[in-house]
């Protein structure tokens, strides 16, 4: 992965870095919105934990975890940012045309091809059932 370094500005930008094949554009219908309506308050509307509220408004990704695209090989096409969990999500295009996305395999990098099965060789971002380990 490429990381660009930047020039100290001020104390806060110190040692810092950014990852330039991370993009932050998601497709509209892997995304849907989420209803944040609590901002520590119960049921019946009354705040129960202080200070919390505001917030940006975060789109949540669907993401792909049963994998059940079989034996049909994804090519990597981008690597996101998503603000509901720790981890990056990777965007993959199959050959039938389908778009989905998964959690980001360490060391993948754009343009890899994964695939999932049962008779699928062992390497970073295939998926394989337990029994075919």
């Amino acid at each position: 992965m490429a990381i660009n370094l930047y020039k100290t500005s001020t104390p806060s930008t110190r040692n810092g870095t950014v990852d330039s094949q991370v993009k932050s554009n998601p497709r509209n219908n892997l995304i849907y919105g989420q209803h944040h309506c609590g901002k520590g308050r119960n049921a019946r509307g009354i705040i129960t934990a202080g200070y919390r509220g505001g917030g940006h408004k975060r789109l949540y990704r669907k993401i792909d975890f049963r994998r059940n695209e079989k034996d049909i090989y994804g090519r990597i096409v981008t690597i996101e940012y998503d603000p509901n969990r720790n981890a990056c999500i990777c965007l993959i295009h199959y050959r039938d045309g389908e778009k989905r996305y998964i959690l980001h395999p360490r060391g993948a990098i754009i343009g890899d091809t994964i695939v999932s099965g049962t008779e699928v060789p062992i390497k970073m971002g295939n998926a394989l059932p337990l029994s075919a380990v």
